[in-house]
């Protein structure tokens, strides 16, 4: 398996899970485009496209850091464009990008509610949409094109809802691009695929939200791995799953995971939302 020479596109690469993708990605030699907010450190929040870019230089890999706006639409499709421009195409997008607000439904403000809907929903259609023509040229030249989203496994049970119903319903609409758009663009070559962790991530956002242990939880570098075993399965048979970390690293044989617990030797681990 490899992803050398793959050009690939990731929504809000700047740290954490997407991050790590990149680099995953960038140790085969990959291109990759980080299209996020960030360009000035936060103190609270590390890392910004430039300092992702020389990450994924480091690491082997071309990057090409883009300042873009998700909730911005004229700044998704001149991204997509650069990108596309400066790598000669694209294979592969991440809709990596996504806002969170665990709040119940009187605490939620409208701004909050626009935000989580703005970027994890509409960023998400909106990057999609305007990546399709470049990955039906990857299809075209075998280059085996997929688009995966950060996103749980679809569930009407009223438990993944009642504490956080806007959040819910705004990653769900996430998962719910990966049920239609795998239908839709199957004919085409592309894959569509989501992917969600067994357990929480220890991300610096993940940090900053208060009553969540992270040191319960594992790295980023587990989805990294799942995401590298997606990418390298053929995009014409590999589209519409809702794949959690844990069981698609199984079903690779791979069912040692202790390198990628936060602490060593955890083995009552804090497991993330959606799953049951």
């Amino acid at each position: 398996m490899t992803l050398a020479g793959k050009k690939i596109f990731i929504t809000g690469g700047s740290r954490g899970i997407g991050l790590a993708i990149a680099l995953r990605a960038a140790a085969d030699g990959a291109y990759v485009a980080i299209a996020a907010k960030t360009t000035e450190a936060n103190p609270k929040l590390p890392g910004t496209i430039y300092t992702a870019a020389q990450e994924i230089n480091a690491a082997g890999g071309t990057a090409l850091p883009i300042q873009c706006d998700l909730r911005d639409e004229a700044q998704i499709k001149a991204a997509v464009k650069l990108a596309a421009d400066t790598f000669g195409g694209i294979d592969i997008l991440i809709n990596n990008a996504s806002a969170i607000n665990l709040t119940k439904s009187e605490a939620t403000p409208a701004k909050r509610f626009d935000l989580m809907f703005d970027v994890n929903v509409r960023g998400t259609f909106l990057t999609s949409q305007a990546m399709i023509p470049y990955l039906r040229e990857s299809a075209a030249a075998g280059r085996n094109p997929h688009i995966l989203n950060l996103s749980p496994p679809l569930s009407m049970k009223p438990v993944w809802f009642k504490n956080h119903v806007v959040y819910t319903m705004a990653k769900y609409g996430m998962s719910m691009c990966v049920l239609g758009m795998a239908a839709e663009f199957k004919r085409d070559g592309i894959a569509v695929n989501a992917l969600w962790p067994r357990t929480v991530i220890d991300t610096a956002a993940l940090q900053m939200i208060p009553g969540i242990d992270a040191s319960a939880g594992r790295t980023p570098a587990i989805l990294a791995d799942a995401a590298y075993i997606i990418f390298n399965r053929p995009s014409t048979e590999c589209t519409g799953n809702f794949f959690v970390d844990d069981e698609l690293l199984a079903s690779e044989g791979i069912t040692d995971l202790e390198k990628y617990s936060v602490t060593p030797g955890t083995k009552d681990f804090l497991l993330d939302f959606f799953l049951d």
